[in-house]
């Protein structure tokens, strides 16, 4: 161990504030604005494509959006402020998951089309959300053990197979969801318009040599979106008109409930999203000029995965689904050169108070689904490219290639063909139902058993 790991390092030769200075409020408030536009969509996203898939009431959509603002409030400001063991004590910022969206799509669907009543669907949802969460607090004790156990071969595996299974959840979205196919009208004409207008400004917007407009290019386009579908007269505002003026959070609103098919997935997810909050933390650390090893480090990266789980546990209280360290603010950090975790406190002052005015999660939740699909199906992609990013960074040798080869295959044909599985046991076949679990599983297993090549001195 490096004897000089624990001092911080040299200040960042870019940094404007440091991450003890207090900036004045209202170079605080325009930061934390910078941070609000990168994150505000991805926040509400998984909520609002859970929820539209399912078939989930206005009212009860626009609890669940509601409440996914308040709780990713309340994670970052224990992440930003730490209390106790909680929290990373940098700027960071946590929101709702895309990791979790396609298991619970898939799973909750099955229910769904059980002839489960959708309240009976959303309280097995939280009860597993609640149950997975103390997994990964769990894990954030036991760091050293489980990072020997999930290397970046496994993490990258599993990330890409998210991805991968998200896509056909985005390209869904873009044709205008379940509810259009239902109609006739999936693909159609409008539909096709409105996500593929909000699809080529996203990529126009990134190669655009102006910093800012990048990193609001999703919210830009969103925007753009929204504008061309009130003009197509497809905005929906029924749930902002059934929202209340003020919504007080109302634990248990769904009750619990519990799936074992549900469950199993989480369990895979939720350790690959504890890994991947290792490398968010140092990320942040590398941004503000922190350490990167040693103990300040390791204490840091315990209490950023400590909240991961804690507040997956508030979130499946509070009936929304859970939460994870957001990687894009880093380069709002570089973009800024601000790095105060005292900005961290105006981030979650907004998405709180953001969240406890229904009104405006009813006015997000009026963008018409081919609008969201169009963003959506950016954000998965890079969901994917993340886990090839990761197996990037591992040597890819015959053993390496011979797990991911086996491992994807699996996962997705069992996602793409799930009658392979009809004639296995009840138990086994909700285990193997998600492509991520399946996927997941095998390149565990295989890089657990399969001897490492030796190389020679």
């Amino acid at each position: 161990m490096n004897p000089r790991s624990s001092a911080p390092e040299a200040p960042h030769p870019e940094l404007v504030l440091g991450l003890d200075d207090r900036p004045a409020p209202l170079v605080g408030m325009l930061a934390a604005l910078q941070h609000l536009l990168a994150i505000i969509v991805p926040i509400v996203t998984p909520g609002l494509l859970i929820c539209q898939a399912l078939g989930v009431p206005a009212r009860d959509t626009n609890l669940i959006v509601s409440m996914s603002l308040v709780i990713s409030g309340i994670a970052t400001f224990v992440q930003c402020r730490p209390i106790g063991p909680f929290g990373a004590g940098l700027l960071i910022v946590q929101g709702t998951s895309f990791n979790f969206v396609g298991p619970l799509i898939a799973g909750g669907s099955l229910m769904v089309k059980q002839g489960m009543p959708v309240e009976g669907v959303m309280a097995a949802i939280f009860g597993v959300v609640v149950a997975g969460s103390f997994i990964e607090m769990a894990v954030s004790r036991v760091l050293p053990f489980v990072k020997r156990m999930i290397t970046p071969l496994v993490t990258g595996i599993v990330v890409l197979m998210i991805g991968l299974t998200l896509i056909k959840v985005g390209l869904i979205s873009m044709g205008g969801g379940y509810g259009a196919m239902a109609k006739g009208t999936f693909a159609n004409g409008e539909n096709l318009l409105l996500s593929g207008v909000v699809l080529a400004i996203i990529v126009v917007l990134n190669r655009v040599p102006v910093p800012w407009m990048r990193s609001g290019a999703i919210v830009i386009a969103l925007l753009a979106g929204y504008a061309l579908a009130a003009a197509l007269g497809r905005l929906d505002f029924t749930g902002m008109r059934e929202a209340a003026w003020f919504q007080v959070p109302v634990p248990l609103h769904f009750g619990l409930g519990f799936s074992w098919s549900l469950f199993v997935p989480m369990i895979v997810i939720y350790l690959v999203t504890s890994l991947e909050a290792i490398g968010d933390v140092t990320a942040t650390s590398k941004v503000s000029g922190e350490p990167v090893e040693g103990p300040v480090w390791m204490r840091r990266i315990k209490g950023g995965v400590l909240v991961n789980g804690a507040n997956s546990l508030l979130a499946g209280v509070f009936n929304t689904f859970p939460s994870s360290i957001f990687a894009q603010n880093n380069g709002v950090i570089q973009l800024t050169g601000i790095a105060s975790r005292h900005v961290g406190m105006w981030i979650a002052l907004f998405l709180v108070v953001l969240g406890l005015f229904p009104g405006v999660a009813g006015v997000i939740q009026a963008v018409p689904e081919p609008v969201l699909g169009g963003a959506a199906m950016v954000m998965f992609g890079a969901v994917a490219a993340a886990g090839i990013n990761i197996l990037a960074s591992v040597t890819l040798d015959r053993r390496a290639l011979l797990i991911i080869a086996v491992s994807l295959a699996l996962g997705l044909g069992v996602s793409q063909v799930p009658e392979f599985l009809a004639h296995m046991p009840a138990a086994l076949r909700h285990v193997l139902e998600s492509g991520v679990a399946t996927g997941g599983i095998c390149a565990l297993l295989l890089n657990w058993f399969l001897p490492a090549e030796q190389r020679p001195a």
